[in-house]
């Protein structure tokens, strides 16, 4: 999230200021002017911290270039100044100011690094030193610098990785920072790296089995709809303008063919509307509630995923599990993890309550959120029964992470063959048909006699 800064008055004229963050520049005015309610001064400002470029001279010595994040272009001025600079320039860098997420191999590999670092017991902020000049990322080499500089400042690790929370993901951000509170900092980032890992893979192995296919067969729909719309009808305009009877299938097909010609505007509509109204809806918050809540119930895929947003759930409730009453916090997080809004919901509105005002047990919460498969629910009774909750989710994690691995091979496998059948039917529809056409031929004037009756 990005970092703005309030500026205001009160009521007796006095000047304050604070930091606030924020998403974005309305949310900012938002919680700015709900703040100055509530504390009672008038605000005249929110001024985002943005980078500045600046270029300064000491002396007659060669001219330094920089760059430094601030909220005003006359802040940097003045610590430049302050410093025995001759200010060149400072002006506001104009792209590269808004958050971006990073790429998931960027933040895997920074987060396995740091682990396997922290394990050889090297000081953190040497971690962070020694990572930053590596990292290939410019947003992430940002966010890393600027968190290695507030942790050094003595800010709340927490609140410093949750600001970056848009280059990093939430859930990164939140278990890193949790993390530098805890007493276990290697497990948490071990588990971190382990969960970023298995989703980074899930979904590479989610697109070979539904992307790719989905784009062969739109090409191929895309070929065959030139064919018939354009190609054939130039083959077949000839024996239409001589009058030539056509086979059955040629025949078809050109009508098939004149009947995507005149209705070609209607088809585009037709299409084109409820897949654009779909993906803006898929877009909203309700949409997203929606689309993951029924997509459990897809075949076969839907099961797969369902299992592995308890695997992610497990993963990370076994990360931060300590058996004490903090623990309604961990299940929070382990649900906004999970990837998953519907499962989310439910843990964070039926288990959570339940737990907390009723004093039901964690077995019969998650029982009643209907989320968790029988399997799940079953080893985590026997895990309450034994005072072994923290091992049973991590036992549970890794077997439906075998589990889902060994399952999408094979409706990888499945799937390709499906789409190869579908090629080859088409393909062999479209040769029977080129076939057919080839074979058409004029039929002889009825004047014309037969050779042999000359003899």
């Amino acid at each position: 999230m990005a970092e703005f800064k309030i500026e205001g008055l009160t009521l007796s004229g006095k000047p304050v200021s604070g930091t606030i963050s924020a998403e974005n520049k309305g949310v900012a005015k938002k919680k700015a002017g709900v703040m100055g309610k509530e504390k009672k001064f008038k605000v005249t400002g929110v001024h985002q911290r943005v980078t500045f470029l600046y270029r300064v001279q000491k002396g007659r010595e060669k001219p330094i270039d920089g760059e430094q994040k601030a909220f005003s272009q006359q802040e940097v001025r003045i610590a430049l100044e302050k410093m025995g600079f001759k200010v060149v320039y400072v002006r506001k860098r104009l792209f590269g100011n808004t958050q971006k997420p990073a790429p998931d191999i960027d933040i895997i590999s920074f987060v396995r690094v740091s682990t396997d670092l922290m394990r050889q017991k090297l000081p953190f902020n040497e971690i962070m030193t020694l990572l930053i000049n590596d990292i290939p990322n410019p947003g992430l080499r940002d966010a890393v610098k600027e968190i290695n500089t507030e942790l050094k400042q003595g800010k709340d690790s927490e609140k410093v990785f949750l600001k970056q929370s848009t280059v990093l993901g939430k859930f990164t951000a939140n278990m890193l920072g949790l993390a530098s509170k805890s007493g276990n900092m290697v497990e948490i980032y071990e588990s971190t790296a382990k969960f970023l890992e298995r989703n980074a893979e899930f979904k590479k192995n989610l697109k070979s089995a539904l992307i790719m296919p989905i784009v062969t067969l739109f090409v191929l729909f895309l070929a065959v709809l030139f064919y018939v719309a354009y190609i054939f009808p130039e083959t077949a305009a000839m024996f239409v303008k001589f009058k030539i009877k056509l086979p059955p299938m040629t025949r078809a097909t050109l009508k098939f063919s004149d009947w995507l010609g005149e209705n070609a505007l209607y088809l585009v509509i037709a299409f084109a509307i409820p897949a654009v109204a779909a993906a803006r809806f898929l877009a909203t918050d309700r949409g997203q509630f929606l689309r993951d809540k029924y997509i459990f119930k897809i075949p076969v895929v839907g099961q797969l995923m369902h299992k592995t947003s308890i695997e992610i759930f497990c993963r990370v409730f076994y990360a931060l599990y300590s058996g004490s009453g903090e623990n309604i916090e961990v299940i929070r997080l382990a649900s906004e993890a999970c990837g998953n809004k519907f499962m989310e919901h439910q843990i964070r509105t039926i288990a959570i309550p339940l737990m907390l005002e009723r004093g039901k047990g964690l077995t019969e919460a998650f029982e009643a959120t209907g989320v968790f498969t029988q399997t799940a629910i079953s080893r985590f009774n026997a895990g309450a029964e034994t005072g072994t909750v923290k091992n049973t989710a991590l036992q549970l994690a890794e077997y439906y992470e075998k589990e889902t691995s060994y399952r999408l091979k094979n409706v990888i496998q499945a799937i390709e063959l499906f789409v190869q059948m579908i090629i080859m039917a088409v393909l062999t529809g479209l040769t029977l048909v080129s076939s057919e056409t080839a074979t058409v031929k004029p039929e002889a004037p009825h004047w014309i006699l037969p050779f042999h009756w000359f003899f």
